[in-house]
């Protein structure tokens, strides 16, 4: 979306030093030239990329996960998701593997929702998200180290708890509206 509006906002990099190399995450310490022709410092943290996937059965039913957050120390109620192995990784072929890894399912029909930026304040993070139907399962095989439970909830009941804030996080709650939206209108 090219906006001609939007040329007084823009801002120039016009230099940039990496300051960490974490496992997840690389942080950048950027100079931008406002435009007022000032400068200002900006610290970004970036990240490979990650594919979420929403599986939803026959009988609208959807998979979740539970696991606990080490960030925000508690357990949130998630989407099966994971990070891509690298940034050229196909984000569908993630999508599929995170599933089967996290809730032991496989999808015969994958539909691509969107694709988020989850904090574009201070990093590059993008979510692929998918909607995954016609469901088979399987056994899981979580990474070594990844601890969660599968809950198995009727779409509405996650679509509901999302609206009142129920579920915190925002890659679960895009994806629930975003589905919900989307198969409301197959019907």
């Amino acid at each position: 979306m090219d906006d001609r509006r939007d040329k007084g906002i823009l801002e120039t990099i016009v230099d940039r030093e990496r300051v960490f190399d974490g496992i997840i995450l690389h942080i950048d310490h950027l100079t931008a030239k406002l435009p007022n022709g000032k400068l200002a410092k900006r610290e970004v943290a970036l990240h490979v990329g990650a594919s979420a996937v929403l599986p939803v059965d026959e009988d609208g039913y959807t998979y979740l996960v539970r696991q606990y957050r080490a960030p925000i120390e508690r357990v949130l109620l998630e989407i099966p998701a994971g990070k891509l192995d690298s940034v050229d990784e196909d984000r569908l072929l993630a999508a599929k593997r995170e599933l089967h890894e996290e809730t032991g399912l496989m999808a015969e029909k994958w539909e691509h929702l969107a694709d988020i930026v989850t904090t574009p304040g201070f990093s590059n993070e993008k979510i692929s998200l998918y909607l995954a139907r016609e469901l088979k399962r399987g056994e899981a095989a979580p990474d070594e180290g990844e601890f969660l439970n599968v809950v198995r909830m009727p779409l509405s009941e996650a679509v509901d708890a999302a609206a009142r804030g129920e579920i915190a996080d925002s890659k679960t709650v895009c994806a629930l509206l975003l589905a919900h939206a989307r198969m409301g209108k197959e019907a």
